[in-house]
């Protein structure tokens, strides 16, 4: 009997423990809060809102003014870069391109194998299966330079959402997914400029009695807006020295055909124009002027992308020239920063993004302070590129025009581009949209 009640004392002290111990591992997640609210509810409600205080912080940087989300940012030495090119080394824009992402690279600490080129791809399927190449290869960012590869670069976005795909020149990423991305620096810039310096050549020939037609030719590739914007800046440079200039232009229907280009610099010197510009990739034009001069036409030249002078030493004045570097680096560190990348992205003579090359020898007295002195008001805004009361269309002052197309038919629907009395060129997006054919401008083809 003692053994018995031993046993059920026993029992009976187990049990009660075993209560203790397991009672308050029960209550502690509804009765520890509340006492904590109670008791102390100064410690209590900072350690619950910290988080919540912190999201926002956090989540700052997630996306910027037009709502994109930033990427997971990727160490320097993980980043792979690929690069489709329209052509290679050769043409003067596809090597300022190069030379634009080698500028990049080094800025930002990214070994120059880890950038993938690809050279020669024409602006159909090929760019495709380039891109999707590049992004089978690993490469978390696409780069092409022409504005046919675009099609093709929306193509691979839509398959490879991790892969961010730039376009440059390109004008439909706003529209596409996050994960596309169109850049361009302010050409319309470098062009007036260049346009500058042409005119003070022609105010000089016609100073001096050499030259009394103020006569100019263009050599453009296609009648794009961005060959139409630049040929329009270069021509109202030229105008801001010598107003009553007027100007052809002859297209060629290529980015890069040297033949064509120096046939078209031909033709138009045959037809009288004593300047010679140039939207086109190759030295054609220049070295055709470079020839002409030889045989004693009056006759210059101001090229495009890369400095003339080493083909036309007397004939090139000067070059308008983009600096890729400016606009790629930015770009590219993006990536190593996780920063959300803007659908559209341009910059200017004010972030050095644009520029002209070496004046030559030919240049007319007081060209290098004329240039820095119209370059320091585009810096500051003092000069608008495209100011209304500089140019005419069928006779009438331009108050207002829409900017884009937004359905593809071709007409501008949709975006005010003038604005102060000035057209506002790659500000509601990168590439050029400005297409008006201005008073003294006539396309030959």
């Amino acid at each position: 009997m003692k053994k018995f009640l031993a046993l059920a004392l026993a029992l009976i002290l187990a049990l009660g423990m075993v209560a203790c111990t397991s009672e308050p591992a029960a209550s502690e997640p509804t009765e520890a809060p509340a006492a904590e609210a109670t008791e102390a509810p100064a410690a209590e409600e900072p350690a619950a809102e910290e988080p919540a205080a912190e999201e926002p912080a956090a989540e700052e940087p997630t996306a910027d003014a037009s709502g994109r989300s930033a990427r997971e940012p990727i160490a320097a030495a993980d980043l792979k870069i690929g690069v489709i090119l329209v052509h290679d080394e050769n043409s003067g824009y596809d090597l300022a391109h190069i030379e634009g992402v080698q500028a990049a690279i080094a800025a930002l600490g990214i070994d120059e194998s880890q950038v993938i080129y690809k050279y020669n791809i024409p602006e159909d399927e090929t760019c495709y299966d380039n891109a999707v190449d590049l992004a089978e290869q690993g490469c978390q960012i696409v780069i092409s330079d022409s504005y046919g590869h675009q099609t093709y670069m929306m193509q691979a976005a839509a398959e490879y959402p991790d892969v961010m795909f730039v376009a440059c020149t390109g004008d439909m990423a706003a529209a596409s997914t996050e994960n596309t991305a169109n850049i361009f620096p302010y050409t319309f810039q470098s062009r007036y400029v260049s346009g500058v310096v042409a005119g003070m050549k022609l105010k000089e020939l016609m100073d001096a009695g050499t030259v009394t037609d103020p006569y100019v030719g263009y050599v453009g590739a296609f009648p794009y807006d961005e060959v139409v914007s630049g040929y329009t800046a270069f021509f109202l440079g030229i105008r801001s020295i010598v107003p009553d200039a007027h100007m052809d232009v002859q297209y060629t229907n290529s980015w890069y055909d040297p033949v064509a280009e120096g046939e078209a610099a031909n033709a138009l010197i045959a037809k009288g124009c004593v300047i010679i510009g140039q939207h086109a990739d190759s030295t054609g034009a220049p070295q055709a002027v470079q020839a002409q001069l030889d045989a004693g036409k009056v006759c210059y030249s101001v090229g495009y992308n890369i400095d003339m002078l080493s083909v036309a030493p007397t004939a090139a004045l000067t070059s308008s020239q983009n600096n890729w570097g400016a606009l790629y680096t930015p770009t590219i560190n993006r990536m190593l920063t996780g920063e959300a990348m803007p659908a559209d992205f341009a910059l200017g003579y004010a972030d050095d993004a644009v520029m002209i090359s070496a004046l030559g020898e030919s240049c007319a007295e007081g060209t290098a302070e004329k240039v820095e002195e119209v370059v320091a008001g585009l810096k500051d805004g003092s000069i608008q590129v495209f100011d209304t009361s500089t140019f005419t269309v069928g006779g009438e002052t331009v108050t207002s025009t829409p900017a884009l197309d937004t359905d593809g038919d071709f007409v501008k629907d949709s975006g005010e581009a003038i604005v102060d009395g000035a057209f506002q060129e790659s500000v509601l997006r990168s590439a050029p949209y400005f297409g008006l054919r201005i008073d003294g401008i006539t396309e030959l083809n």
